[in-house]
């Protein structure tokens, strides 16, 4: 275990910590909490919304109590922050590009999401009138 992880900032961790089993128990209990926020965030990723935020709040929640979680953590930080960096170089065409490709690419995921489960039942009748244009809907 790692020396930081020992140097407990929270007075209650530090408390926890010093019990074996309930630090056992602790730890499954962030392993499972972390578990069901990044799962969550693996379900939402197809649809619009913040699915990578929430399954980075879940990997945030493993780096409380697992080294390899905070590495990770690191990790993607630094290859997102490169990427913003990358995208603040580019000029407007190749921003336009990564624009259109995102939107392209969330247009996709609406049309898989309509072709396996229906239009749903708010979207107004010409919308399900045009998207039943689309093959496979």
């Amino acid at each position: 275990m790692d020396d930081k992880l020992l140097e407990d900032r929270f007075a209650w961790r530090a408390r926890i910590r010093a019990n074996p089993t309930t630090y056992l128990f602790y730890r499954i209990g962030i392993g499972i909490l972390g578990l069901l926020v990044v799962v969550t965030g693996i379900i939402l990723l197809p649809l619009p919304g913040p699915g990578w935020v929430i399954i980075f709040v879940g990997l945030g929640i493993w780096a409380t109590e697992f080294t390899w979680a905070r590495r990770l953590l690191r990790f993607a930080k630094a290859k997102v922050q490169l990427w913003t960096t990358w995208m603040g170089r580019q000029n407007w065409f190749v921003r336009g590009l990564v624009g259109l490709a995102v939107v392209l690419l969330v247009a996709a995921c609406f049309w898989l999401v309509f072709l396996v489960s229906g239009v749903p039942g708010f979207l107004p009748s010409q919308v399900k009138d045009w998207l039943g244009y689309l093959p496979g809907l």
